[in-house]
């Protein structure tokens, strides 16, 4: 079974050749999904023959759903009587977070979420796709009411928006060889390992501050990054969770590697996460996403939410 993506013009920027990619790992993900339970499904044995030997490799552990909610700080409900429009803004062209469906309409993980909340909300919403680059203006001169869209909450974007609560964030991973996998990983098990990372990156910022007897090698992008691995020539590699979780599991990786120890969230290296940003000074619908976020969450639809993008998780 073949998957072929139609890129469009080879002058694309390296940005949307980035998106392209990591849409391209998303969908090839997705088949490989469907594609392994039907084969398991039509291979199954009959149900008088005995049981197959277990398998080599080691059992699949139970999928990872990230919390970013604590119970003990439930929000109170804010005055929704308020709000009567919601008009969210994402992005064109950051998949599988938001992208252009088939049927010419936003889609996305996060414009399924901001549709959910605008269900528990009980209010009206429409969803309108802008370059990036435009969407902090456009909030800011009162054409959109929230962002939704993978926007990290840096100390910049601090002072011309306000943010919810993360909903997200885009851990650090390592990513092994299947036949190396570690349960956990500690500055002292990787010891005289060649680990990847690229160059200039928070990644490689990270190893070189906790990882000082690991041999760091530095790779110019991504996709040079991964192919070391695959090929053998670094023990490890060390990056953005969600993009591995998708080469993981996508044709390209050809099911070489595999994530190795948990995730790393330090906020001094990799940020304090992704939130729904609003116009400076609008605490009621600031209030309004919390509440119904943690309501999302509190229903298990966020978990649901999750799985559906995220076959492989990045925690």
């Amino acid at each position: 079974m073949g998957l072929s993506f139609n890129l469009g013009p080879c002058n694309l920027g390296p940005r949307r050749i980035l998106r392209a990619v990591v849409l391209a790992l998303w969908c090839g993900a997705v088949v490989l999904a469907a594609v392994s339970a039907a084969d398991a499904q039509d291979n199954a044995p009959a149900a008088s023959a005995p049981a197959p030997a277990p398998a080599a490799r080691p059992a699949v552990a139970p999928q990872a759903v990230p919390g970013f909610w604590d119970p003990r700080r439930r929000p109170e409900r804010p005055d929704l009587s308020r709000l009567t429009v919601i008009r969210f803004m994402t992005e064109t062209d950051y998949p599988p977070f938001n992208f252009t469906g088939p049927d010419g309409n936003p889609a996305g993980f996060n414009v399924d979420l901001a549709r959910m909340i605008c269900e528990e909300i009980k209010v009206t919403c429409t969803i309108q796709m802008r370059r990036f680059e435009t969407l902090v203006d456009a909030i800011n001169s009162n054409r959109g009411d929230a962002v939704i869209a993978s926007m990290a909450m840096t100390p910049q974007l601090r002072t011309k928006l306000d943010f919810t609560d993360p909903y997200y964030r885009a851990p650090a991973r390592f990513v092994s060889r299947r036949d190396a996998v570690m349960a956990e990983v500690r500055p002292e098990y990787l010891e005289g390992k060649k680990v990847g990372a690229v160059t200039g990156s928070a990644h490689e910022a990270y190893l070189k501050t906790f990882f000082t007897d690991a041999q760091i090698v530095g790779f110019p992008n991504d996709e040079a990054l991964r192919m070391a691995l695959r090929r053998g020539e670094v023990d490890f590699i060390f990056g953005d969770a969600i993009a591995l979780a998708f080469w993981i599991n996508g044709t390209d990786a050809g099911d070489c590697c595999a994530f190795s120890g948990g995730p790393f969230v330090e906020s001094r290296f990799f940020g304090e996460g992704v939130g729904i940003g609003v116009k400076k000074g609008n605490d009621l619908l600031r209030q309004a996403l919390n509440w119904a976020m943690f309501r999302l969450w509190e229903k298990g639809r966020y978990t649901d939410l999750w799985l559906r993008y995220f076959s492989v998780s990045p925690f």
